[in-house]
């Protein structure tokens, strides 16, 4: 997948009355030199494959600091980049590798570009970090788990804005040739106007962390982080925010309702925590077009992971394996997307950000549009888990605050288990959300 573009840390200053920007030049950063210092915040795969494709854009980049609530999941990132890269790229001493639940304010200080990939429940609190302290960001999806998130890094991406700071987001088929040259076409009418369409992210699931002797709720349910909405979301938010920014994409525009059904089928074990399995969501949009999105978690059923939209003259299908195809209404082909040589989204993203930092350049603002996009996944959560119809006003002005009210080790997470270790879940039709 493709690089992510160099940055230029960008900061105002006053001099004289006027604001300017002491890095809008190519090669200056906060270090004074022409080395692009970057942090690593959250030190799991994602994260440790961040790092990777910042140092494969080719540019004079140099780790500084690395951030994570476990010292082990630090150690275990920082090895593999270290050998791979060496000593000349990778400078983290153990003064610069924080650890614990503030561990990221010490990290971002040390850098002029961060990446930002602890789970998702963190991302509103370390965005609006990474904006206060003028920091060129790399952030992965989703960027919130609630609506109260959503409304913390809209604020912090007008900030970003404000202050010229490249934000680039992991919804990598933003970068991906095959969407970018098919949903042009379609954007210039190739198949009309959109009408309906289908999208999913039907697979088999993911890990499993099963509990250990000693650990507090808290580090079980950290540890565990994919089965708890105050951390991940629920897969919806995780992972089906892909094919929903691409609907979101297609459409210029985001729903005004959403209504579907949920539950838990396969996945009901006391590792399973409090997510769905499956999900279906009705998204209607303010022309008054209709667009499914599916996912599920079944092993061993079949995996559909993409995309297809309906026009008034046509219709349109694509996926991440570089397919892009249109037909019009008679079913003849139109339109086939070439993927040979198509640079790969993940690493173009790092090519595209640290470009544009390396020549001054404030291209990237991808958080309004991200925010937005899981705002549309969890609007599809609070659906699937009150059984009822759901605004995107009563959605993005929910006052439902997942986070716990304390953040440590000894402090509990909202949801707890019963006395048989199981988790409370979503009740369709008694669930409030809003």
């Amino acid at each position: 997948m493709n690089q992510r573009r160099n940055f230029l840390k960008t900061s105002a200053l006053l001099t004289g009355g006027a604001l300017i920007n002491p890095y809008s030049f190519a090669g200056a950063y906060a270090s004074g030199t022409d080395t692009i210092k970057i942090a690593l915040i959250g030190c799991g795969g994602r994260g440790t494959g961040a790092v990777f494709q910042a140092f494969e854009t080719g540019y004079n980049i140099k780790l500084v600091a690395m951030a994570d609530a476990f010292r082990d999941r630090l150690d275990q990132s920082f090895k593999p980049i270290l050998d791979k890269y060496g000593k000349d790229k990778v400078d983290v001493p153990e003064d610069r590798k924080f650890v614990g639940f503030d561990a990221y304010k010490h990290a971002i200080k040390e850098a002029d570009v961060v990446i930002l990939a602890a789970p998702p429940g963190f991302r509103p609190d370390h965005f609006e970090e990474a904006v206060k302290q003028d920091k060129q960001i790399f952030m992965e999806k989703p960027v919130a788990i609630d609506a109260v998130g959503i409304r913390k890094v809209l604020k912090a991406a007008e900030e970003a804005k404000s202050k010229k700071l490249n934000v680039v987001v992991g919804l990598q088929r933003r970068y991906q040739d095959n969407y970018i040259q098919t949903i042009n076409r379609i954007h210039d009418g190739s198949i009309g106007e959109i009408v309906s369409g289908q999208v999913y992210w039907n697979d088999g699931g993911v890990w499993v962390k099963p509990r250990e002797e000693g650990q507090t709720e808290m580090e079980y349910q950290m540890r565990n982080w994919y089965y708890f909405n105050w951390l991940c979301g629920d897969h919806i938010v995780e992972q089906h925010v892909h094919n929903l920014d691409v609907v979101n994409w297609v459409k210029r525009g985001y729903p005004v309702k959403a209504e579907g059904t949920g539950g838990r089928m396969i996945r009901t074990g006391k590792d399973h925590g409090e997510i769905f399995d499956h999900h279906s969501v009705t998204y209607t949009y303010e022309d008054g077009s209709v667009i499914l999105g599916e996912c599920r978690h079944f092993p061993g059923a079949h995996n559909r992971v993409d995309e297809s939209f309906q026009g008034t003259k046509g219709r349109a299908y694509l996926s991440a394996g570089n397919k892009g195809l249109l037909w019009d209404a008679s079913g003849n082909q139109i339109y086939e997307h070439n993927g040979r040589g198509n640079k790969n989204p993940y690493q173009k993203e790092h090519d595209e950000l640290f470009e544009a930092i390396v020549n001054g350049d404030f291209k990237f603002s991808d958080a309004e549009n991200a925010a937005k996009s899981t705002m549309t996944a969890i609007m599809g959560r609070y659906a699937t888990y009150s059984g009822k119809t759901v605004s995107w006003e009563d959605a993005i002005n929910s006052e439902l605050d997942l986070m716990p009210e304390k953040l440590a080790w000894d402090a509990d997470p909202k949801i707890l288990p019963n006395p048989d270790g199981f988790y409370p879940f979503a009740l369709p039709g008694k669930t409030k959300v809003i």
